[in-house]
């Protein structure tokens, strides 16, 4: 089955290039009766949009939602939703040169090799710009869960070297780079900016949390809630890591070092005094904060001369033009919030037919 769709009960597929007329999803498997408006959608589609601020491309894209199919009088329907974001700030001009070069980082060569064709504007379907389907998406997957409790709060962790210290998710919106320490959000502006002079990119952690997450979400052996949300994460371009809980941290550790060990809180409900586990014990969730961390690599698209080669072998020094994050973290958050989210509900969803 062709990679456009995810998710099962609430199964999304996304259509559209960076550089085509338009972008969008369509969305199965909605509940009938919510109550959502193009609002909640823009908002969620502004804070991943490009040209936000400096660290960001400047590619000047509202990305207006418009709502075709499923949603009636401010409620969805039970019927496939369908949305669409137009493409307005193109120019296709800056690829024609290279539209035969394969540069170093994309998906240029294994495109060609699959498909024997492709959108060289932009990246084509390649492009981060296919994510806005993902984040007007999961608007809809984020109204669902916040009305059963669950909120997903995302930030950037770490760029380069620098590692946010302070978690305040008030500060997370208050800076540029979505960092919850304001101190250290200045030091990863400052890197982003040398980096940028430099004709250079950079990369970081995001690292994303949920908050009311109730015990028992999840599938047994394939689908298990750390497996889904890996496939889900990984599956945003640029991702080269993804971590769940004290992540990679536990094989340095001992097991005594590691267990989260259990106890009853006054509320007669079962906690645990730790949660390296990341709220997932056999690919079920705990009841405890779901805690995940995903790796990104710097930008490919820099302007720094590169050596390569174009599709019949010829080597070519290589520089890219166009308008570039040079840092991929800041508009990250949102998308990975989406993922997240998209994961959740899917298994929300389902657990709601897994018992009498």
């Amino acid at each position: 089955m062709p990679g456009n769709s995810f998710g099962r009960l609430f199964q999304i597929t996304t259509w559209g290039e960076s550089h085509g007329p338009a972008l969008g999803v369509i969305i199965d498997g909605c509940p009938a009766g919510l109550e959502i408006s193009e609002e909640e959608i823009q908002y969620e589609l502004d804070r991943r949009r490009p040209g936000q601020s400096k660290v960001t491309t400047q590619r000047k894209e509202p990305d207006k939602v418009e709502m075709l199919s499923g949603v009636f009088e401010g409620k969805t329907l039970g019927t496939p939703i369908s949305l669409m974001i137009k493409n307005v700030d193109v120019i296709s001009k800056s690829y024609e040169d290279i539209k035969d070069t394969y540069r170093p980082g994309h998906a240029d060569y294994t495109y060609d090799v699959k498909y024997g064709v492709r959108d060289w504007r932009g990246g084509g379907r390649s492009s981060a710009r296919e994510t806005v389907g993902r984040v007007a998406a999961a608007a809809f997957a984020k109204k669902i869960l916040n009305l059963n409790g669950v909120k997903t709060i995302g930030y950037v962790k770490q760029i380069g070297d620098i590692v946010a210290e302070e978690i305040d998710f008030n500060e997370i919106e208050n800076n540029p780079v979505r960092c919850p320490d304001s101190e250290k959000a200045i030091e990863m502006i400052d890197l982003i900016e040398k980096v940028r002079h430099e004709g250079d990119s950079i990369g970081g952690t995001v690292e994303v949390v949920s908050i009311g997450v109730p015990p028992g979400l999840g599938d047994p052996v394939f689908n298990k809630m750390d497996a889904d949300l890996a496939q889900a994460l990984m599956s945003i371009g640029g991702i080269r890591g993804f971590e769940v809980g004290m992540g990679f941290e536990v094989s340095r550790r001992k097991g005594s070092e590691v267990n989260d060990v259990m106890y009853m809180d006054d509320s007669n409900r079962l906690r645990f005094k730790t949660n390296n586990a990341g709220g997932i014990q056999g690919g079920i969730t705990t009841g405890e904060n779901l805690v995940v961390r995903i790796a990104i690599k710097p930008t490919s698209s820099i302007s720094k001369t590169q050596e390569t080669v174009d599709k019949y072998g010829n080597i070519k020094d290589l520089v890219v033009k166009g308008r570039h994050d040079p840092c991929l973290c800041p508009r990250a958050v949102p998308i990975a919030e989406a993922m997240v989210n998209l994961v959740l509900v899917d298994h929300l969803l389902m657990a709601k037919v897994a018992r009498i």
